[in-house]
Parts: structure tokens; C-alpha cells; sequence
């Protein structure tokens, strides 16, 4: 039987008076995290992390809910993925790429060349040339290998120039000579064609000695066919150093070269204690380098090295300075958090 239109618009009435009403149409939205600012712009916004945050469930909330890519600090050096020669232990690096995987992060994987953490059995003996070349194509592969279509990126080669471009004397560069370079960006290329391979570096935001060394080096190693395809800019800046002029001059130029920029450590201490002048002189930093990745399209993302000075790295390596990330120590939003958010349209 039909229901009638005095039934319907009683029913409605007391449904109104119970307090039942639908919610409205305009409700307030959901806050967007940074993740979702960024991907507007066809961009990632991550953050680093290390294995001792992982018993911080506070931490691990906003870790896998505001950004949408991370990097382990350390779970893939060297050091802890082969701490004996030709003994692998990814162990640390897979709960790092588990909580990726179930938060739908992204992951760049960091680093498999570098001067700094290698294992003793490395670095407490002498090599020939062939030794070395075997151990460190054995090291690369083995852990491109492993991590294989779950890395989006790969620091390959970490910090190998001085300040003045000059090569830095590592290992590898003193035993090898700068060969070492392209062989080990073939040697990650053949496990894993899909993964973007990129040189990393500080002091290159802006356009000096150092970034013009990676440049030239860059634009060799493509007329070489090469397969480099990223040039990282980690961005660990200080307030009392001023902020580096040309940066997004410095990213569009490598980009010119056909390569992807990312900015892949992104921290800018102080000195303590913080002030509000401090603080908001950071936040206009931090608003300035997203803007200058925004700027050029072929900037494909932006990595703070850590979200929260709670883990930050720099007070245990800069005595007496800090503050230098965009959520506090209490895992609370700081000007910095704000302007960004503001840059990606927040």
C-alpha cells in the first residue's frame, strides 16, 4: 500500500525532534596531511626514520599518516647490511619497509656507496683494485637484489666530493679512482632498471664548487650512457650560514640534464636555545626550499631527515645546536610545519 505524503512528513518531524537529523552537507573537511598537499603537485613529502623510533607509537602515528614516502636513517648502510664479509642482514631495513608497505609509502633506499659507517673488515685492511671491485659490486647488487621493486630511489653514491670539487678520498676512490662512480650506478642498474639511481650530496643546494663538480660529473656520465637518473640535494642547513642563494636556479640546471632532483635530508638547525625570531626566520627557510622544488617539475619530492626534534641527529653532531625540524620534541607543530603546509596549498 502507497505511503502517504502526511505519513512521510510526520515521520520526518519526529525524527527532527529526536535529534536524528542527517549530519549536514557542509561539514567540516578532514585536515589534508602533508602527503596529500604534495601529490597535488604530482610531488612526494616524506620523512626520514630510524629503528629506535619504532617503539614510539605516538611517533609512528603521525610518521605513517602525514607523509607518503620515507627513507631509513641507517638500516641500509653498509655497516648493518654486511657486517661480515659476504653475511647480509636486511633485518632492520624490512621493519622499516614493512611500515611502508602498510602505511603506502614510498621508500628511497640509502645509501650503498659511502665513505662513513662501513664495517671494520672493510676498512681495517689494505686492497687491490680487482679485491675491491668484487666486494663492492658483490655489496651493491646483493642489496639491490634484495630490495628489488619495493625502492623507488637509490642513493648510490653518497658524498663523494670535497667542498672545493675535488674528489673526496675514500676508500673506494683512492683503490678505484673515479671510475668507481659509474661502475657502481651499471652495477645497481642491471638488478633493478626500474629504480631511479641517484648521486647525493650536502652543500649543493646553491650553485658553488661543489655542485658545479656534480654537474660537470653528471653531464659526463649521461654523454657516457651512464644510467645516473637523480641528483639529491640533502639541505642540512644552519641559520648562522645564511640561506643559500640560487637553489632553485641550482635544481632547474640538473634538471636541464635530464635528471630528477629530489631533496632528500632536509633539516635547518640553530643555534640554542630556539627563539620565536629563530623559529620563524626557519619557517620562512623551509616554506623557501619547498617553493624552489615546486618551482621546477622535474623536482620530484621533498624528505625532511626526520619530522621531529625528538630523533633529530644534529644535537648529538653540532654541540649546543638544534631545533632544526618542523615538529618540536613533544611531537607538536612548529611555524615551520605551517609553512609548509601553507607552500603546498594548505
Amino acid at each position: 500500500m502507497p505511503v502517504s505524503r502526511h505519513l512521510i512528513a510526520l515521520s520526518a518531524a519526529v525524527c527532527l525532534a529526536a535529534g536524528l537529523a542527517a549530519a549536514p552537507a557542509t561539514a567540516e573537511p578532514r585536515p589534508r596531511t602533508l602527503a596529500d598537499l604534495a601529490k597535488k603537485h604530482h610531488k612526494y613529502f616524506g620523512s626520514a626514520t630510524d629503528n629506535p623510533e619504532f617503539t614510539d607509537a605516538a611517533y609512528l602515528k603521525l610518521l605513517g599518516s602525514e607523509f607518503g614516502q620515507t627513507t631509513p636513517g641507517n638500516a641500509m648502510k653498509w655497516e648493518t647490511t654486511e657486517p661480515r664479509r659476504g653475511v647480509f642482514d636486511f633485518t632492520a631495513a624490512e621493519k622499516v619497509m614493512a611500515f611502508a608497505k602498510d602505511h603506502h609509502q614510498k621508500v628511497r633506499g640509502h645509501t650503498l656507496v659511502w665513505h662513513n659507517q662501513l664495517p671494520a673488515w672493510l676498512t681495517g685492511r689494505s686492497w687491490t683494485a680487482d679485491e675491491l671491485r668484487a666486494v663492492l659490486k658483490n655489496h651493491i647488487q646483493t642489496e639491490v637484489r634484495h630490495f628489488k621493486g619495493r625502492v623507488i630511489h637509490w642513493d648510490v653514491v653518497n658524498e663523494a666530493f670535497n667542498e672545493d670539487g675535488t674528489y673526496r678520498e675514500s676508500l673506494f676512490y683512492k683503490t678505484l679512482g673515479p671510475g668507481y662512480i659509474a661502475d657502481a650506478l651499471r652495477w645497481a642498474h642491471e638488478i633493478d632498471p626500474h629504480a631511479k639511481l641517484y648521486l647525493n650530496d650536502y652543500n649543493v643546494d646553491g650553485i658553488n664548487a661543489k655542485s658545479d663538480a656534480y654537474y660537470k660529473l653528471v653531464k659526463q656520465l649521461k654523454a657516457d650512457g651512464v644510467p645516473v637518473e637523480g641528483f639529491g640535494l640533502q639541505g642540512h642547513l644552519a641559520l648562522q650560514y645564511g640561506f643559500p642563494a640560487g637553489v632553485q636556479e641550482n635544481i632547474q640546471r640538473f634538471a636541464d640534464l635530464g635528471v630528477d632532483v629530489a631533496v632528500t635530508e632536509l633539516d635547518i638547525r640553530m643555534q640554542l636555545p630556539a627563539t620565536p625570531d629563530k623559529l620563524a626566520t626557519q619557517a620562512t627557510w623551509y616554506a623557501d626550499y619547498v617553493k624552489a622544488c615546486l618551482a621546477v617539475e622535474k623536482c620530484v619530492g621533498v624528505t625532511i631527515w626526520d619530522y621531529t626534534d625528538k630523533y633529530s641527529w644534529i644535537p648529538g653532531v653540532f654541540p649546543e645546536e638544534g631545533a632544526a625540524l618542523p615538529y618540536d620534541e613533544n611531537l607538536q607543530p612548529k611555524p615551520a610545519y605551517q609553512a609548509i603546509r601553507k607552500v603546498l596549498g594548505g
